[in-house]
């Protein structure tokens, strides 16, 4: 479990960053695999849920998670919609207390929000499809269309490291293609190969939003016994792989 020293200061939210362990499931997926589009057995799944739950306070029924599909699409839950069993979307916004927003990653980045002025809190998970296609940016957008004076804090979990992520000169272009800017991203590697940096790239993404940044500063493909990775699933050719969860409440005794 890892917390943001930036959000740990504030009494009206609960938050966590969880790892792998201390969960039900087995194999490949031990322990805390949270996630429900993986081939874990579903009632290891929903135990692994049922523990998140209580270690953020929260009524399971409560826990809002996402059907992720590495999308820029933002939903805002509210008294309409809060008790739908999934949200498909890659973000979520919200400011009804007593509700926990949860992303599951593996070597994605998972980002929890917190607006000071307003009890706003949200969750981003994003992938490099989702940083480039803007997720970051509408998320914050969604946070303005509450309340536009906002005092954003963002707490930029585990991820896949830079040293880690080896990409293809095709991947390169097309971040060039966007902006010469992105190569302070890229550092060159062998054979035509770069290695990317995503956190950087997120980070920058949050700090140009005028959004106070925190980082649990971990390589989700090098700690193998604390973190689920894609990636490594990928090298190792495993027939499927665990998901990460960070979750982010708002307290029911926080103050409007």
């Amino acid at each position: 479990m890892y917390f943001s020293k930036k959000l740990k200061k504030f009494k009206n939210i609960n938050h966590c960053f969880f790892s792998r362990k201390g969960g039900f499931s087995r194999g490949i997926y031990g322990s805390l695999n949270c996630g429900q589009g993986s081939k874990d057995n579903k009632i290891n799944i929903n135990k692994n849920l049922d523990l998140v739950s209580r270690k953020v306070k929260v009524d399971k029924k409560n826990l809002a998670l996402m059907y992720q599909t590495h999308s820029k699409k933002v939903i805002t839950i509210n008294n309409k919609n809060k008790n739908l069993q999934k949200f498909k979307s890659d973000a979520l916004v919200t400011k009804i207390k007593g509700m926990a927003l949860g992303v599951v990653t593996a070597d994605c980045v998972p980002i929890i929000l917190f607006d000071t002025k307003n009890h706003i809190i949200g969750c981003i998970h994003a992938g490099w499809k989702g940083a480039f296609s803007g997720i970051i940016e509408n998320t914050i957008k969604h946070f303005k269309k509450l309340n536009n004076k906002n005092k954003i804090y963002a707490a930029v979990g585990p991820c896949i490291g830079n040293k880690s992520y080896e990409i293809d000169l095709g991947f390169y272009k097309k971040f060039i293609s966007k902006s010469k800017y992105n190569k302070v991203y890229f550092v060159n590697q062998r054979n035509n190969r770069k290695l990317f940096n995503l956190r950087k790239y997120v980070n920058d993404k949050l700090i140009k939003l005028n959004v106070i940044v925190d980082h649990i500063d971990k390589d989700t493909f090098r700690e193998k016994s604390n973190f689920f990775s894609y990636r490594r699933s990928q090298k190792l050719n495993q027939k499927d792989y665990g998901r990460c969860i960070s979750v982010i409440t708002l307290t029911k005794f926080s103050q409007n």
